[in-house]
């Protein structure tokens, strides 16, 4: 038999959570965001479930083709634009609206030669310092993109480093929203500025407009301001499940320790179950004891350090675990108990995003 391991994605929860994304924000359309593979979800896998967005928002060129394979027609849009001038005509043959964060990407559009103008979403740097033009800018970039036969409608876009809580003791918003609407005073155009967090937090109460938003973690069952908010709070459903089986069970007497490094140590007789599942896995190697854990259902947490195909696991809280027994490492355990990402990634020192994202190859991933 194959390794008891296996990833399994919840398309009704992924329904489950787009729409709750369209009840928070009815007035705007959502663009649900698919990069790196849907976070790690798969894009063809995921794809039937968010038909219902307005569009689809992700990072390269391959992934453009892989939805339009799919069979979409709707929109979609490059977040950090093209890389190089001849990344425009794959645009123009594909219909693609891309991003313009920098001056050299208005230089390949004014000398690239198209028959459809295209779309573009104009970035501004509002304070975040990754991509886009600084305020202050901004006005100018428009300007020379207006004047362009090559472009047709022109978005204005940011995007908030802060929405999920606060920044220097002030709403985190505040300063980029100010910026924002300094520079965009007049300007024609809809607006795309809403990710998860700003969403959930602010939904329609956001004090501009917001035409357009972009659906990303919210949509996958992780919580954007973890650990003030959980999945539950926002009424959130785990995309993801990651499951294997207990292999072995171990009798250990005070003293005796476990793993590499005997890093944890018994202070009194105890059983524990080893685990398929390790860093090769995706699991974190660095995810220490305590690191919360579901056997048969039951929380119980992790022991030792992990290793590359393995780890232990406390089985005190389930003393009929068993070889064969039934371990959720994140997700949805068989009994409905749930384990949401965002504490196991937290007791890791990571966020939800990057456990999703990492699963590995050679993990089975299996659509419910």
């Amino acid at each position: 038999m194959p390794r008891p391991i296996s990833a399994t994605v919840h398309t009704d929860a992924l329904r489950h959570n787009l729409a709750r994304v369209k009840s928070a924000v009815p007035d705007a359309r959502v663009a649900a965001v698919v990069k790196a593979n849907a976070y790690g979800h798969g894009i063809e896998r995921v794809f039937d479930a968010l038909r219902a967005a307005d569009a689809f928002a992700l990072l390269d060129l391959a992934e453009a083709q892989r939805v339009r394979a799919l069979g979409w027609r709707g929109p979609i849009l490059l977040l950090e634009g093209v890389f190089e001038p001849r990344d425009l005509e794959l645009c123009s043959r594909l219909g693609l609206w891309h991003a313009v964060h920098c001056d050299e990407q208005i230089d390949w559009l004014a000398a690239h030669k198209t028959q459809e103008p295209h779309h573009v979403f104009l970035k501004m740097n509002g304070g975040m310092n990754r991509l886009g033009f600084t305020p202050v800018r901004y006005r100018s970039a428009w300007a020379r993109l207006n004047a362009l036969p090559q472009v047709g409608e022109i978005s204005l876009m940011m995007h908030f480093s802060d929405a999920d809580g606060m920044r220097q003791g002030v709403d985190g918003i505040q300063h980029q929203i100010q910026a924002f609407e300094s520079a965009t005073q007049d300007l024609p155009g809809e607006r795309c500025l809403s990710n998860s967090a700003a969403i959930l937090r602010y939904g329609q109460g956001l004090p501009m407009r917001n035409d357009w938003v972009r659906s990303g973690i919210v949509m996958y069952g992780s919580s954007p301001d973890f650990p003030e908010h959980d999945i539950a709070h926002w009424g959130l459903l785990p995309t993801m499940t990651l499951s294997s089986r207990l292999i072995a069970t171990q009798d250990l007497q005070p003293g005796d320790t476990v793993g590499y490094g005997s890093a944890f140590v018994a202070e009194q007789a105890m059983r524990i179950g080893i685990v398929a599942c390790g860093y090769a896995d995706g699991y974190q190697r660095l995810s220490p004891t305590g690191t919360p854990i579901l056997v048969d259902g039951v929380r119980t947490r992790i022991v030792g350090r992990v290793s590359m195909d393995m780890l232990t696991v406390d089985l005190t809280p389930v003393p009929a675990a068993a070889i064969g027994s039934e371990v959720t490492l994140w997700g949805r355990a068989r009994n409905g108990r749930i384990l949401p990402i965002d504490e196991v990634a937290r007791a890791s020192g990571t966020v939800g995003y990057e456990l999703m994202c990492a699963v590995a190859a050679r993990v089975a991933l299996q659509v419910d």
